[in-house]
């Protein structure tokens, strides 16, 4: 199969709304609900092949995928949903959360919406792979989830009174979703203290860029907030930097803070935005066949970046912010990332269902598998829960002095500005030295 760059997903999650700004490739075929009523099998054996064709790892995860057909196409299948059961029950013997089944309705929940709008409460949500808990990756702001205060890292615990323990992700989205106006009550527990939110489901237009010019001890500085690598957040991303540096700017502060990812091909566009050349990032399949992309001399700007990241970073914010980290082309400020280094390819099936399937792994321009892992920052800064939450309830303050890990990278991009303004001055007594995360006691 054929997948191009604009068909790939990073680390997948799901997004509590009635469309998700990813996208796959597929086939559908007009004749397939007729087709697979009359052979249900077909379905079980279409989404065995691509699994067995292009799944991340041949070994499968040590299980006997061969043995795992033969047991599932003996069976006798009566209905529809009982195929969607078994193919659900074979996929997750391969022990990947992100390698799933959705029926028609929650594949078709996975589209682009071509308006740009949502429907829903606004949260990216995963499945945590030891403990199998619903965990927030990030709320999207103005949306009912950020302005009710929801925070990356918040466990569900349950949807309007249904416990979420043993419950499938594609379960808990399809409870949070709902009609424009509707409430849910989503009852969550943040750092062992129990917390309730009624939220109104709201028709939601995603914007994924917001900029703004700051000020800075050596001048103003541009301050770009990138909140997902939806579809469109190439195009906002490049006229945001246009307009700041016909301002004349000195700096930047990109702000990745609680972005969950999304689409790879808009982290490599943005990655070209800052960096002119030298690796990007490097996709590993199942056969150890890397595919490298590398900046092709297109960077709009040279001029000093400090880049904002968290546990909220994910999948595509990491490969952003992994590729100008070891490019030498930022500093990363902030807390550890989340550690989604999975590529997922989404597939449409003949009956109008789909899959999702993990086809590779990413490592960053040195070599660096961040899966579980994480991306470290230069600087750490870590911040209280009541600083989490005087900033999630007054958003305004985010990005600005009030914002700890936002002033340490203005500190940090000072420093920065005036050496590239003066390299060959030695710092003299009355300078601030930064000392990196790594070399203190933080």
């Amino acid at each position: 199969m054929a997948i191009t760059k604009r068909g790939l997903i990073l680390g997948a999650t799901a997004l509590a709304s009635a469309a998700v700004v990813i996208t796959g490739t597929g086939i559908h075929l007009a004749d397939g609900q007729a087709f697979f009523k009359e052979s249900p099998k077909e379905l079980i054996d279409e989404v065995w092949q691509l699994i067995d064709h292009e799944y991340v790892d041949d070994s499968f995860n040590a299980l006997d995928w061969n043995g795992v057909r033969t047991s599932y196409l003996n069976r006798t299948y009566t209905d529809q949903e009982q195929a969607y059961d078994a193919v659900r029950e074979m996929l997750e013997q391969l022990d990947d959360p992100y390698t799933r089944f959705m029926d028609p309705q929650e594949f078709s929940s996975m589209q682009i919406d071509t308006s740009g709008e949502l429907t829903g409460v606004g949260i990216q949500i995963t499945q945590e792979e030891e403990t199998k808990e619903i965990l927030v990756v990030s709320p999207i702001e103005d949306t009912p989830a950020s302005d009710a205060g929801m925070l990356s890292g918040d466990v569900i615990t349950s949807i309007d009174g249904q416990s979420t323990e043993g419950m499938e992700l594609s379960d808990a989205v399809n409870l949070i979703r709902g009609p424009v106006n509707s409430s849910v009550n989503i009852s969550v527990m943040r750092e062992g203290r129990p917390l309730e939110f009624e939220l109104t489901r709201a028709r939601i237009e995603i914007h994924p860029v917001r900029y703004s010019v700051e000020e800075s001890p050596e001048g103003t500085v541009g301050y770009i907030r990138l909140t997902q690598f939806s579809a469109n957040a190439s195009d906002e991303m490049r006229n945001a930097i246009k307009e700041l540096e016909e301002r004349d700017v000195a700096g930047y502060v990109l702000d990745l803070r609680s972005n969950p990812g999304g689409l790879l091909f808009s982290s490599i566009d943005i990655a070209e935005m800052f960096i002119d050349e030298g690796t990007i990032v490097s996709t590993v399949d199942r056969n150890s066949v890397s595919d490298e992309e590398v900046a092709k001399n297109q960077a709009l700007t040279d001029r000093p970046l400090v880049v904002l990241v968290d546990g909220g970073s994910a999948s595509a914010s990491e490969i952003l912010s992994g590729a100008l980290q070891d490019n030498g082309r930022a500093e990363l400020v902030g807390t550890q990332t989340f550690g989604k280094g999975l590529v997922q390819s989404v597939r449409g099936l003949a009956d109008g269902s789909g899959v999702a399937v993990t086809i590779a792994k990413y490592l960053t321009p040195s070599g660096r598998d961040i899966n579980k892992l994480g991306i470290s920052p230069d600087y750490v800064v870590e911040i209280t829960e009541e600083e989490r939450e005087t900033l999630a309830k007054d958003r305004d303050k985010v990005g600005t002095l009030e914002d700890p890990q936002y002033s340490k990278a203005i500190e940090v991009l000072t420093t920065s500005i005036r050496a590239e303004r003066s390299p060959a001055t030695t710092v003299g007594a009355t300078d601030q030295v930064l000392e990196p995360a790594s070399a203190s006691a933080e």
